[in-house]
């Protein structure tokens, strides 16, 4: 076997074992993600039944998980998955992702967004891993409120707060779409899912999907009329969002089943952190 030869194969390994670490980073990052999502929307769902007095994000998430037989070390599992979605993430910006339009300039830009997003989560996750006794840092409704006020005092901040406020109403709109289309299809190993399991997975995407881009949806308004109003405090996290589920004509039985949805969207990554093509 020649020089040549030799260093062909030698690419071909190395591309093989980054492939293979690449595909575990995501699917257990995906396995995170899910965990998330089905603490979120159970605190969410004893919120509409006035069993808790939790915060419903990711904070009170964390918080349950650490009071849980080996919850240190969940939660240090839970931050490490999350880095692992983070460097896939950032791996999709560098070499693209998987699909015909995968190298396309649109999808390496999502790929940085969803990166730096999950980076931001990652931190969170593992700050509060390693400090536990010194509290979360804040609940999702007080940091939103004081990004928001932060982000007012410079110029044209009220316009930045309005774009940013209009941006997440439209990504949680195009989240919630794609969902109902199942344009998740496209992602997953057909060919190694029954017809069942398939339709197992589109309950828990349509609806799990349809939930999250709804509350992202409404955050983002709440954002808007921070904006226009030029009151910070008008700005809500995940929380006060699903709390104002329960405020509207329909009472507590909105709020359930947009908790029940976030649960779906809990049980989906997982079928994604199985399925998924990466």
């Amino acid at each position: 076997m020649d020089t040549r030869a030799l260093a062909w194969t030698g690419r071909l390994r190395a591309r093989r074992a980054t492939g293979s670490v690449t595909e575990g980073a995501a699917r257990a990052g995906l396995a995170a993600r899910g965990v998330i999502y089905l603490l979120v929307g159970a605190l969410a769902l004893q919120i509409a039944f006035g069993d808790t007095n939790a915060q419903a994000d990711r904070g009170g998430a964390l918080a349950e998980v650490s009071q849980k037989p080996f919850g240190a070390v969940l939660l240090w599992a839970l931050g490490i998955g999350l880095v692992g979605m983070a460097l896939w993430r950032l791996s999709e910006a560098f070499f693209g992702s998987v699909g015909q339009d995968g190298r396309s300039a649109r999808k390496r830009l999502l790929a940085t967004v969803r990166f730096t997003f999950y980076v931001f989560a990652a931190y969170s996750v593992l700050s509060f891993a390693a400090s536990r006794d010194q509290g979360s840092g804040g609940s999702s409704d007080q940091q939103s409120r004081d990004a928001t006020a932060r982000a007012m005092e410079i110029p044209a901040g009220q316009w930045l707060v309005g774009a940013v406020g209009i941006a997440v109403v439209v990504a949680g709109g195009w989240v919630g779409v794609r969902a109902v289309l199942r344009k998740y299809h496209d992602k997953l190993r057909l060919g190694q899912m029954s017809r069942r399991t398939l339709q197992l997975v589109d309950v828990t995407g349509v609806a799990g999907g349809a939930a999250r881009g709804l509350v992202f949806a409404v955050a983002g308004v709440f954002a808007v009329r921070a904006a226009i109003d030029y009151e910070p405090d008008q700005a809500k996290g995940l929380d006060d969002t699903l709390r104002t589920f329960a405020e509207t004509p329909l009472g507590p039985w909105l709020l359930v089943c947009v908790a029940a949805g976030l649960v779906l969207f809990g049980v989906f990554s997982f079928a994604m952190a199985r399925w998924r093509r990466v």
